[in-house]
């Protein structure tokens, strides 16, 4: 992060003061330094001579739950948010938070994010399940609202956001605001949410409007680059990782950070504005029958209707809101009884696209105007950072394995993994932000061992992690599990890691190819086979990382983690065991 002081002289700081602060902005990150300059507008307005704990002066708990980081950042905008208005808030996240308090809130603010079918965050377990639990208390003198964050593309839309306010107010606590439930594109509906909730206990605790100081930018002014304003990273390498004849098209891609002041930490996620394919475009607008060139409104201006498609709407994903909107303009009989069916619309919406729907179900004389108002915003894509900063200054690394398919006769593509792998030239732009995730960092102790489990591109952030254990001459131990499907053409990143082995920064790795042998082997195999070294390094203190897909992968490495435990401890407090590594932030999971 670059910020540009001003020189001592010209504040009323003295030396010693004016190096601390620019030690601190230094190492901010965007959210912390934005946290910061709202609180500290906050104790300014309300000519604070002192610092009390944050526990002591809070009228308002923010409580809130994050797999990715995404609900941690927003519950930092609140807190700023709040601040400015004078009304004092404190911040707990749900893997911290100790559950007797939950009787002793008064006004509480959940935000809290769903992710995979319908799951919870996993420091938000224990809370979701003592919130369900008969030990639950009365909550009838607390206020609440729920800002739920999710995807619209799953089937249990917000449902962590949904369970949390229904319990709440089943348990007596009165809504302060209705709840929001926010898809891929929360920005706008997440800051309405916070200024409405806002607004209204400024009402309730009687707080009046603070008058902004408007003669200097705030902290959070000064950075310019961010999810609502990418940067446009020059893309500087884009190598194949696999080998001829694999069935797989894994790239690295290196890009260039110079001059944007952005700066992250191992464990943090890359976020990417695709664009639409073309040949894409060019299938959906022949289908509707349109030409491309028809003006259509955009965020209030007038714009081309292919404009639109190729850089603002997912023009791929099929999402139930988007059919149901559809829905209401084709008045089709058929499409009325599928939505009816949640079954059979699962069974519809697999494998296919906005394309399928609109050739299945036309419409007629429908307008493009009509049209894009069905769809949603094209979110960004995010990959996990394959590298450290430490080791590669001004650059970021991520790992993307090109989604290429066939299903229900056509030839499918992923959006953000093709558009990374085979459309971006030689020294062209990709439009970047980092987005920080607090919930899958590094051990603080440099000599405290981690265990790395990561098949496929799932290994990416764990290149990360030891790039920057050796920048940093850590002394534990690292031990990296990886799987893919054939030893000769999918062993990512291969050379760095016999290298690493070499000179004792990796102390030791597991590999499991699953089609090289008749019987598949899968990395929770390994694990297993290895259970009692792996305890054993549980019982030394080590840290356990988990990154890749949800649905398999990681229910069985979670599966196989508690089987280890169980025989070395027995199964009853196996799970007590497991539960409390999550609690003390040594069981992290990456997973999508």
């Amino acid at each position: 992060m670059h910020i540009s002081l001003p020189e001592c002289s010209r504040t009323p700081l003295n030396n010693e003061q004016h190096r601390f602060l620019q030690q601190l902005v230094a190492a901010l990150s965007p959210e912390q330094a934005a946290w910061i300059g709202g609180y500290l507008t906050g104790l300014v307005a309300n000519n604070l001579t002192s610092v009390p704990s944050a526990d002591d002066i809070a009228d308002i708990t923010i409580l809130v739950g994050s797999q990715t980081g995404n609900s941690d950042a927003l519950a930092e905008q609140m807190h700023s948010l709040a601040a400015g208005r004078g009304l004092k808030t404190v911040i707990k996240k749900m893997g911290d938070y100790k559950l007797p308090q939950l009787k002793a809130e008064k006004n509480l603010l959940v935000i809290v994010s769903t992710y995979g079918e319908g799951e919870p965050p996993d420091n938000a377990r224990e809370l979701v399940e003592y919130l369900f639990s008969k030990r639950a208390p009365s909550l009838k003198q607390v206020q609440f609202a729920v800002l739920g964050l999710g995807d619209s593309g799953y089937e249990f839309f917000c449902k962590t956001g949904v369970d949390f306010d229904n319990r709440l107010e089943a348990l007596g606590a009165t809504r302060i605001h209705p709840r929001v439930d926010c898809d891929v594109d929360y920005e706008s509906s997440a800051e309405a949410w916070m200024n409405a909730v806002l607004n209204e206990l400024s009402m309730r605790l009687d707080i009046k409007p603070q008058a902004a100081d408007l003669s200097s930018p705030s902290v959070a002014s000064v950075l310019a680059y961010s999810r609502k304003n990418p940067f446009p990273a020059v893309l500087l390498e884009n190598i194949v990782l696999n080998g001829r004849g694999s069935i797989k098209e894994t790239h690295h891609l290196e890009l260039s950070l110079e001059g944007s002041g952005l700066t992250y930490e191992p464990g943090d996620v890359l976020g990417v504005y695709p664009s639409n394919a073309p040949d894409v475009i060019d299938a959906l607008l022949q289908t509707l029958h349109f030409g491309g060139t028809e003006w259509i409104m955009l965020n209030g201006k007038d714009g081309f209707l292919y404009d639109a498609l190729f850089s603002h709407y997912e023009i791929t994903a099929i999402t139930r809101p988007m059919v149901q909107k559809y829905a209401l303009l084709a008045n089709n009989r058929k499409l009325d009884q599928l939505l009816g069916d949640k079954h059979k619309l699962n069974d519809y919406l697999h494998g296919r696209e906005i394309i399928d729907l609109v050739t299945n179900f036309p419409v007629e004389h429908l307008s493009p105007q009509a049209f894009v108002d069905c769809l949603r915003k094209l979110p960004p894509r995010l990959y996990s950072i394959a590298s450290s900063l430490k080791q590669h200054p001004d650059e970021v690394h991520i790992t993307v394995a090109a989604v290429r398919y066939h299903s229900h006769g056509r030839n499918r593509k992923g959006v953000g993994s093709t558009f990374l792998a085979e459309r971006i030239g030689e020294d062209g732009t990709i439009p970047v932000y980092i987005d920080h995730n607090t919930n899958f960092k590094l051990p603080v102790d440099f000599s405290t061992p981690i265990i790395m489990i990561g098949p496929g591109t799932g290994i990416a952030p764990f290149r990360a992690f030891v790039e920057e254990r050796e920048a940093v001459g850590a002394t534990g131990k690292n031990w990296l599990f990886f799987g893919d499907q054939h030893f000769e053409t999918d062993f990512l990143y291969q050379t760095e890691w016999q290298r690493y082995l070499k000179n004792g920064v990796l102390t030791r790795m597991n590999v499991a190819f699953s089609r090289d042998q008749e019987q598949k082997i899968y990395v929770q195999h390994l694990m297993a086979e290895h259970g009692k070294e792996l305890y054993a390094w549980l019982q030394e203190g080590a840290h356990l990382y988990v990154c890749g897909d949800e649905k398999r992968m990681a229910h069985d490495v979670h599966q196989a983690l508690l089987r280890i435990v169980a025989a070395e401890i027995g199964s009853d407090n196996a799970e007590d065991y497991v539960a409390n590594l999550q609690k003390a932030k040594r069981y992290q999971r990456d997973v999508y």
